[in-house]
């Protein structure tokens, strides 16, 4: 006899022998055992779950020959014919192949005639949405008042793109998908049925390639057979899949809480010579963080009978809260945009590489400091010796204010008679953008207690809070710049605290620079270098690269050489940033004044008792 395939040869003969679809068993038997039969079925479900199974095992039982039951004998002639697809009375219609109109109306033409030898004629219409517009036009009647003698049954995969019409005629049920554990017990039992050995990974495995689907997994199942030698290894159902092993990324997840980007990478290499699906990769990357954050939100969660439950729970204490949540995240995204990249590889790689670029709390470096897989230290500025009390004293006597205006500039005479004026500040990075000379470099020193701001400050004593610096530990003293002596005042084309807003929208910044240089806060201009605040809370993606762009901008704009310096301080409402939002309030603000003012808009609100919802008003769209 010649070898039939798993998911025939398991079919499921009688309603006892499905699986994972009681809700549906229970309705049909409650309705055979009581002869409450509708004349329209239809069996909603993804690919392999049972749709077809049932409508046959509904035939069986409506016309076996021991009469109606929910348990057909399977012995009779009908029951035969119809378990082998060659039944007279029960018709099987594949509507993906027959979708015109004419193939609809030659199938009804029969529908009056009385079945052959049966007691009812069942027409089994599968994929049934695949019918034309014009084919269910044609089969609403009938299927709305068939004769007593006929019996409708429906499966699809998209019950979406079913008329409604068609709908309300027919009585519904939707098939679930399997869960992976029901997967597993079957497939043990038919796999001990059929003398094959297997271990328990290698079933996992096949239960969650299946997807829900028990004839996928049968499918995969025999698959698995042949790929193995008659048996079941997780290792060749893993080669076979092309997933990879949960140690592989275990390993990743490894190196991802090190934030060794050389590590990671080696493991991706490893992980890429068995040529894996990178998107299942990503997919069990997901997995992992999934079980991960389970366990860090609700301990003991996690099944003990897992072969990697101690390493799961050791990555859990490894791992933060937020690391894992922003992984998962990452992951996913990842996977869905895995297409756009050039090849899954490369998008694999920049997926992990983000995952340790974007870590919160971690702070990049130049990458030719850093040492490949070396978590970098955040970067220092050079800082003197503190100063003695009599030295600062000396230093504050020296200094001059600034003038009323609130301008952070320096005129020519203060700047040659004054002494140098302190920020309070913490470097986010240290390399200057052009080489300034010796005498212009700020002087770092340590003040032991820093006075908060004055409402006008002289141009000694500005200082910018920093309490909450990155990377800062607390209580610390904060560290301060000086502003060399003899430094001149700015050149006029350079801009102002009050001017950089505007001048900023016209250095035509894009991406990530331009959304975090727009919270820059000119602070002091002196020569020809610019000193900015950067709140610490925009600083996750500063960079010194964006420094660079920023001045390079700026030059372009003004045509010669500039120094940028960006300090960590709070800023006020001199930023670009704010400025916009400022702007995007007030158009919002003349927007509803406008529409208040509206005289159709009110009489529409008074003649029909409307409301404006407030959330839907928005300013004209005019390019800023």
């Amino acid at each position: 006899m010649a070898y039939q395939v798993l998911a025939r040869k398991w079919r499921p003969s009688n309603f006892s022998e499905m699986v994972g679809q009681e809700h549906v068993v229970k309705a049909l038997t409650t309705a055979l055992e009581s002869e409450r039969l509708h004349h329209a079925y239809l069996f909603t479900g993804t690919r392999g779950v049972g749709k077809t199974t049932v409508a046959r095992l509904i035939a069986k039982s409506l016309n076996c020959e021991t009469g109606v039951t929910p348990v057909p004998c399977g012995q009779c002639a009908s029951c035969i014919e119809i378990a082998e697809g060659r039944s007279v009375d029960v018709l099987e219609v594949d509507a993906a192949s027959r979708t015109k109109v004419e193939d609809t109306r030659d199938l009804l033409d029969n529908v009056q005639y009385a079945p052959t030898r049966s007691r009812f004629k069942i027409y089994l219409i599968d994929e049934v949405h695949m019918l034309s517009n014009h084919s269910f036009n044609a089969l609403l009647k009938t299927l709305e008042e068939p004769p007593e003698h006929v019996k409708f049954l429906l499966a699809t995969t998209d019950p979406q793109k079913l008329p409604a019409t068609v709908l309300s005629r027919c009585l519904q049920f939707n098939l679930k998908n399997m869960v992976p554990q029901q997967i597993i017990d079957h497939l043990r039992h038919v796999l001990s049925e059929e003398s094959v050995s297997c271990d328990d990974e290698s079933l996992a495995l096949l239960a969650r390639g299946a997807e829900g689907s028990m004839r996928d997994a049968l499918s995969l199942t025999d698959q698995a057979i042949a790929h193995g030698s008659g048996r079941l290894v997780a290792e060749e159902v893993r080669q076979m899949l092309g997933t990879v092993s949960r140690t592989k990324v275990f390993d990743l997840l490894d190196a991802l809480t090190a934030s060794d980007s050389q590590r990671a990478l080696a493991v991706i290499e490893d992980i890429a010579s068995h040529s894996p699906d990178y998107a299942g990769t990503l997919d069990e990357l997901a997995s992992a963080l999934h079980q991960i954050s389970l366990a860090q939100a609700v301990p003991g969660s996690l099944d003990s009978t897992l072969p990697e439950n101690d390493r799961l729970t050791s990555l859990a204490q490894g791992i933060t809260v937020d690391d894992a949540h922003l992984w998962w995240q990452m992951a996913i995204a990842s996977k869905r945009d895995l297409y756009l990249a050039s090849d899954p590889r490369s998008g694999l790689d920049m997926a992990v590489l983000r995952m340790i670029a974007f870590r919160p709390g971690v702070v990049l470096t130049d990458a030719s400091e850093v040492p490949p897989g070396k978590k970098p230290d955040p970067p220092v500025m050079p800082v003197e010796p503190a100063a003695s009390p009599e030295q600062r004293a000396q230093t504050q006597a020296k200094g001059s204010e600034v003038s009323e205006s609130g301008e952070n500039n320096l005129s020519t005479e203060q700047a040659s008679s004054a002494a140098p004026a302190v920020l309070d500040k913490q470097p986010v990075a240290s390399t200057h953008v052009t080489d300034a000379p010796a005498s212009d470099v700020m002087d770092a020193s340590i003040s032991g207690n820093v006075c908060p701001p004055p409402e006008h400050p002289s141009a000694s004593a500005v200082m910018v809070s920093d309490t909450e610096a990155l990377n800062a530990p607390v209580g610390e003293p904060q560290t301060t710049i000086v502003i060399p002596d003899g430094a001149k005042s700015p050149d006029e084309d350079l801009p102002t605290a009050g001017s950089w807003p505007d001048f900023f929208e016209g250095l035509g910044l894009k991406g990530v620079i331009h959304t975090v240089a727009s919270h820059f806060e000119l602070a002091v201009a002196y020569d020809r270098t610019l000193c900015f605040l950067l709140s610490p809370g925009n600083a996750a993606l500063f960079n010194e690269r964006h420094q660079r762009g920023l001045a390079s901008a700026i030059e372009q704009v003004l045509e010669e050489p500039v120094t940028v310096e960006v300090v960590l301080g709070e800023t006020s409402e001199k930023t670009p940033a704010y400025q916009r939002q400022l702007l995007e309030q007030q158009r919002l603000s003349a927007a509803r004044q406008a529409l208040e003012s509206d005289d159709c808009l009110n009489a529409l609100l008074t003649d029909f008792d409307a409301v404006v919802v407030p959330d839907s008003v928005r300013p004209p769209l005019v390019e800023l």
